[in-house]
């Protein structure tokens, strides 16, 4: 079975380029109205709408089986493995480290005129909720990535809502994982009613100032609706990477870093570009030997199909703009050297370097997040971290000297603008009155 093939990226057809470079972009405008529509009833019916939903996996439910309880926390210790356990404890230990890396100074000021002293500080949210995926996969990783910055950057109160299973439970990884980073509660609602419940607070669930966290289009559509009620992190879409490499790589590792993508989901991609054709060549016979093989065919074929390519180009300076054309989530540079390749980067979500840095390090235990922005979106959003979870209120100290000075520029402009009550503010402490 031959699925992937290799092209080159010159002779592609326009058709042919604008489908690998634009993926499967989710298209949300198709359900947007019946999300919102949910996400409004919960506004105004709060948690009995999420119980209507979710009477079908609990008889005779109610709003208290929304919460996880302290018993479920202890049950779920007891389910999963001791060893998973200790991996969630390390990876978070790795993943506070990071994040405490990234926190700015509380406050600075500069002089920027004599008297007038102006200046910034850092502060952090009151609430935060966290979206974690959890009725098709378990995504402990997803639980440690939100959670956990959030509490590094100082929020007081972090909470996360995930999809339950029959009988109204949550993932025993899941309630672990939000255990060992510290959660304030954990919900057993999912999709637009997670959204909604935690955008507009409910009986059981707090209103929060921001969400987060990755999710399927549903996820992302009422994300979209309730933007502005809160905050909201970057757009998220189908998993993708982009390897950069050269003659030096592996071509066994590539492959296996190429599968492991598409293996997400039917809209995952994969890319690999490189100006060795035979690298190329290598790479796309190991996938096709692989794939004989392989688990989870029915995601990773259409993945291969739709969204995946394996483009040879004339140089290295045409892959590399080629990639900050992708913009992709994850990019993996396997060169010769690596880091010389970094300062020639612009746009991509998180950059794992060298042949020993795949993609699933990043994932788990590096310390640096996973939620990543897709679909170009790396060309203007980051991939969160402590900064999602602080404001930078701005102030200034302005002595008489300081407003003397600045007293003819400020009336001059509110003149101009036809605002004279602003000019007016300055002129009676300058001149009296």
């Amino acid at each position: 079975m031959s699925v992937i093939k290799v092209e080159r990226l010159k002779d592609l057809t326009p058709e042919r380029r604008r489908d690998i470079v634009e993926r499967s972009m989710e298209d949300i405008a198709g359900i947007f109205a019946d999300v919102r529509d949910t996400v409004l009833a919960i506004r105004d019916r709060g948690d009995e709408v999420s119980v209507k939903h979710y009477a079908k996996l609990k008889p005779g439910i109610t709003s208290a089986d929304i919460k996880a309880t302290p018993e479920e926390y202890e049950e779920a210790f007891r389910l999963v493995d001791p060893q998973v356990v200790d991996h969630l404890k390390l990876a978070a230990d790795n993943i506070r480290k990071f994040h405490a890396a990234q926190l700015d100074r509380e406050m600075w000021s500069i002089e920027v005129l004599p008297g007038v002293l102006a200046g910034q500080m850092v502060r952090a949210l009151d609430s935060v909720g966290c979206y974690v995926p959890g009725r098709e996969a378990t995504y402990p990783s997803s639980v440690l990535m939100t959670i956990l910055p959030a509490k590094v950057a100082g929020v007081k109160n972090v909470v996360a809502c995930t999809p339950p299973g029959d009988g109204m439970k949550a993932n025993p990884a899941t309630l672990v994982a939000a255990s060992i980073a510290e959660c304030d509660a954990v919900f057993k609602i999912g999709g637009p009613w997670a959204i909604g419940s935690m955008a507009y607070g409910t009986e059981v669930v707090p209103k929060v100032d921001k969400i987060v966290g990755p999710g399927n289009k549903y996820v992302t559509a009422a994300k979209m609706a309730v933007f502005g009620i809160v905050d909201i992190d970057s757009p998220a879409g189908p998993s993708e990477i982009l390897i950069l490499a050269d003659g030096t790589a592996n071509p066994n590792w590539l492959a296996i870093d190429f599968l492991s993508q598409v293996e997400h989901d039917k809209d995952a991609a994969a890319v690999l570009v490189t100006p060795d054709e035979r690298l190329a060549q290598a790479v796309a016979d190991r996938i096709n030997e692989e794939l004989q093989t392989l688990p989870r065919t029915d995601y990773i074929l259409p993945a291969l199909e739709n969204n995946s390519a394996i483009l040879v180009t004339d140089t290295m300076d045409e892959a590399l703009d080629f990639t900050n054309e992708y913009a992709t989530e994850h990019l993996e540079i396997v060169t010769q050297e690596p880091m010389s390749m970094l300062p020639k980067i612009r746009h991509a979500g998180s950059i794992f370097l060298g042949p020993y840095a795949p993609v699933p390090v990043g994932d788990y235990a590096s310390g640096t997040n996973h939620v990543l922005p897709t679909g170009k979106c790396a060309r203007m959003f980051n991939g969160l971290s402590t900064d999602d979870f602080v404001k930078r209120p701005t102030f200034q100290l302005v002595s008489q000297e300081g407003l003397q000075r600045l007293a003819p520029t400020v009336m001059s402009l509110a003149a101009t603008e036809g605002l004279p009550l602003h000019g007016e503010t300055v002129r009676r402490r300058v001149e009296g009155g």
